[in-house]
């Protein structure tokens, strides 16, 4: 039975890691302008133990706009961007996240999937190593979409403020 993979993500580092037992690839990524919280409306990135409960996007070519999980047929471009420029931009693929803790980032008003709170593509003009996003995490579209190839839903995510710890193959449940 192959391995299962867990994504670590890191506040500090600004970072993303796609940990397999035999193999790591890190990202470059960003997270809430607002910090870290849990509560719904906060526009923060919220901690602790998630699973990946879907994968969007499949199939869908580099720069698909998606609005409300569904793509819009739209490719970004600067023309789109002026012509929409409030738009929180989601393009690519959506890795849609569902926390594991109850009262933490599970159920009530911290619950981390009613909060729509993805890892998610988004324009590559936008900064990447610096927290930005209204509490999803950030990714160029390259990189989602490598990601997206590599993991399912049940993958686990594990967000911290901290930076990272040491690299070890670890058994995910």
């Amino acid at each position: 039975m192959p391995t299962p993979s867990l994504i670590e993500v890191s506040i500090a580092d600004q970072a993303l890691r796609l940990i397999e037992c035999d193999t790591v690839t890190q990202f470059s990524i960003s997270t809430a302008l607002n910090g870290v919280g849990e509560q719904e409306g906060s526009g923060c990135t919220p901690r602790g133990w998630h699973r990946i409960c879907a994968v969007i996007g499949q199939g869908q070519p580099e720069g698909s706009v998606f609005v409300g999980r569904r793509v819009t047929g739209e490719i970004y471009s600067a023309e789109l961007a002026q012509a929409y420029p409030h738009r929180d931009w989601i393009l690519s693929r959506i890795l849609w996240l569902q926390g594991l803790e109850v009262g933490k980032n599970r159920f009530g008003s911290v619950d981390s999937q009613r909060r729509f709170i993805y890892i998610h593509g988004t324009p590559d003009t936008e900064p990447m190593g610096e927290a930005k996003s209204h509490g999803c995490i950030r990714m160029r579209n390259a990189d989602v979409i490598t990601l997206a190839e590599r993991v399912s839903a049940t993958t686990r995510v594990w967000i911290q403020e901290a930076s990272f710890q040491r690299i070890r193959c670890i058994n995910v449940p």
